[in-house]
């Protein structure tokens, strides 16, 4: 084949040419990119600007405040007064090619994008320390491509015009390690009283930990999770070959002492709850906001002193935790337990504890949804399941009884025998839709053997109270800068029902008769529709009582951190005389309302005449 040297010529020509055009409008479009990004890139004076960290200002539903979080100095650091192994541990968690990289690092970006695309949802950032600085001090927390290209561009800025170890100071002065500490000197003596000139290669490990999520790695909140992610610091450090392996393992048996808060406000416990909600509505917070809670601060003053006036550590019953949620799973009040200053660990929200009874109710509503009714009678009798025999808290057995009897005296055989009538699946599934997941078809299913949270426990009796809806807790209202600029607003959901008025009705008459005239009477408030379900395990290990009136529903817990025995106190006792105190205050304040609650049958009220009236008669006979 033979080629016309002109012909090429001319191909090579206009290919050059688009090439040239290609590249030019590539160029162009960089630089206009570039161009727009940087049209509203702010001032370097921000850097030097005072800095004073933000202040979270908490405010309940009617704009009380409630406590202030942040808003103190925060001195700047100073790498020549700090040990080596607190930069050495900051780098390694958070950007360990920060001496080498121009501000942006290809390969970090390169790989968080590979194993983001391989796991199919964003599970690696690769941003640099320095661009992290950025974000902090110049952008706002908005995700797009723009503030992205500003994020760079500002980032090279900064390599360029600054050392690394001014970089380094600069960071490790204003990055946010969590409750309300802005800078390392703040956090250090937040968390652990101390200057951070005085940290330990331990506490240096943990601080860097933080610095991933500083409310879910929160050694106040959370010791146990923050306790593992020092570990996986430590253990980074040693991969980098920045400890050798005896330093390694004395850092772990290195015990850190967390500082306890000087705060004792209850409300402490509801504000550590709801911060994970607070960074998913507006990131970190990097200016100073005002948080509109679900919290009524009078309600929850109510709880704390319900909780004072009635724990009694000479049954050995040493600690309790109430949550309360209107009707649409707004937390208006929650006591984490007795002691803020005492104990950070979030006993509503985090404690995994056994409902025992409390449970009972997702059962008979399994048995309603398959047909029964209140008023079917069975026998309290003995029932064997295998090597097992479950038995009432009476230790004896009443024979045959409609179910509502059952349910009012908290019957255990017959809650046990109903659970298999209907099966351990039906009622997994029921206790499922109400928010109650990851349980087992184990043999004392039905008698509430398996842990959970009071708040998660609570928000399961919400549909009861809210006439079959169901809703998840939540504790944010809006969120706002200091001068009112709206940043969020929570938007109203449609929530979905779940429950039938028939079997709603049903489930009501039940937990209105406990408290009437069974297990939970010392929950009664006089002129009020209340309703509920005592709960005790095993041992007298937890007491429980969860009740509600229309739209608002409270749970109390109450039991040993040790999992002690109490002295005999049951769901009937401590815990429904905590309930009645505080729900007789906040339902002085709402409207009365009526459940909706099953009419008794008219052969039923016949049956119970007759009964009366062979009662009578045996009773006149000689």
């Amino acid at each position: 084949m033979t080629f016309n040297r002109a012909k090429l010529k001319r191909y090579a020509a206009r290919f050059s040419l688009f090439g040239a055009i290609s590249f030019y409008a590539l160029g162009m479009a960089v630089l206009t990119g570039a161009a727009f990004a940087a049209k509203d890139l702010p001032s370097a004076e921000t850097l030097w600007a005072p800095n004073r960290p933000v202040s979270v200002q908490i405010v309940d539903r009617y704009g009380r405040d409630v406590l202030v979080r942040g808003a103190s100095s925060a001195p700047k650091v100073k790498l020549a007064e700090l040990p080596a192994h607190v930069p050495a541990a900051i780098l390694a968690t958070e950007d360990k090619r920060f001496k080498t990289h121009i501000g942006v690092d290809p390969y970090g970006l390169t790989r968080a994008m590979t194993v983001n695309l391989k796991e199919g949802r964003y599970v690696q950032g690769g941003s640099t320390l320095t661009q992290q600085l950025t974000k902090n001090v110049f952008l706002t927390p908005e995700k797009t491509l723009r503030r992205k290209a500003q994020e760079m561009m500002i980032s090279i800025w900064l390599e360029h015009a600054f050392t690394k170890d001014e970089i380094l100071e600069m960071y490790l002065s204003r990055v946010y390690f969590g409750s309300g500490a802005w800078g390392l000197e703040a956090a250090a003596q937040t968390y652990l009283g101390k200057s951070a000139s005085d940290l330990n290669f331990s506490e240096s490990a943990m601080m860097a930990g933080l610095l991933k999520a500083p409310s879910r790695f929160n050694p106040v909140a959370y010791p146990e999770r923050a306790a593992k992610r020092t570990a996986l610091v430590i253990r980074l450090m040693a991969e980098q070959d920045l400890i050798s392996r005896e330093s390694h393992l004395n850092a772990l048996r290195n015990p850190i002492n967390i500082k306890r808060p000087q705060s004792d406000n209850s409300a402490q416990y509801f504000v550590d709850w709801m911060w994970d909600e607070l960074e998913l509505a507006i990131g970190t917070p990097v200016q100073d906001i005002v948080v509109q809670t679900t919290l009524d601060f009078d309600a929850q003053l109510t709880a704390n002193q319900a909780v004072a006036a009635h724990i009694d550590p000479e049954r050995r019953a040493n600690q309790a935790a109430l949550v309360s949620m209107d009707g649409t799973g707004g937390v208006m009040a929650m006591i984490g337990g007795l002691s803020y200053t005492d104990s950070q660990f979030n006993r509503a929200a985090q404690a995994e504890r056994q409902p025992g009874s409390a449970f009972k109710p997702f059962v008979y509503l399994a048995a309603f949804k398959a047909g029964l009714t209140p008023w079917d009678m069975r026998e309290d009798a003995p029932i064997e399941i295998g090597d097992w025999a479950p038995e009432n808290f009476t230790e004896d057995f009443k024979g045959l009884m409609t179910l509502e009897d059952a349910f009012r005296k908290s019957i255990n055989t017959v809650a046990v025998s109903l659970g298999e009538e209907v099966g351990r699946d039906a009622i997994i599934n029921t206790a499922s839709d109400f928010g109650l997941d990851n349980l087992t078809p184990l043999r004392s299913l039905s008698l509430g053997a398996q842990a959970t949270t009071p708040l998660k426990l609570t928000a399961s009796y919400l549909p009861f109270s809210n006439y079959g809806k169901a809703a998840a807790p939540y504790g944010i209202l809006s969120v706002s800068t200091a001068d009112g600029t709206p940043l969020y607003d929570r938007k109203t959901k449609e929530l979905s029902r779940i429950l039938s008025a028939q079997n709603l009705a049903h489930m009501n008459l039940l937990m209105s008769r406990t408290v009437t005239q069974g297990t939970g009477r010392r929950a009664a408030i006089t002129g009020r529709h209340v309703a509920g379900k005592t709960g005790t395990t095993n041992d007298f290990k937890d007491a429980w009582f969860i009740g509600y009136a229309p739209d608002i529903v409270t749970g109390v817990w109450v039991g040993d951190d040790d999992y002690a025995s109490m002295n005999r106190v049951t769901g009937g006792s401590i815990p429904a005389k905590i309930w009645h105190d505080y729900m007789e205050f906040v339902l002085a304040n709402m409207p009365d309302a009526e459940l909706p609650i099953s009419n008794e049958p008219v052969w039923r009220k016949q049956e119970k005449m007759l009964d009366a009236l062979l009662n009578d008669i045996e009773d006149a006979l000689p």
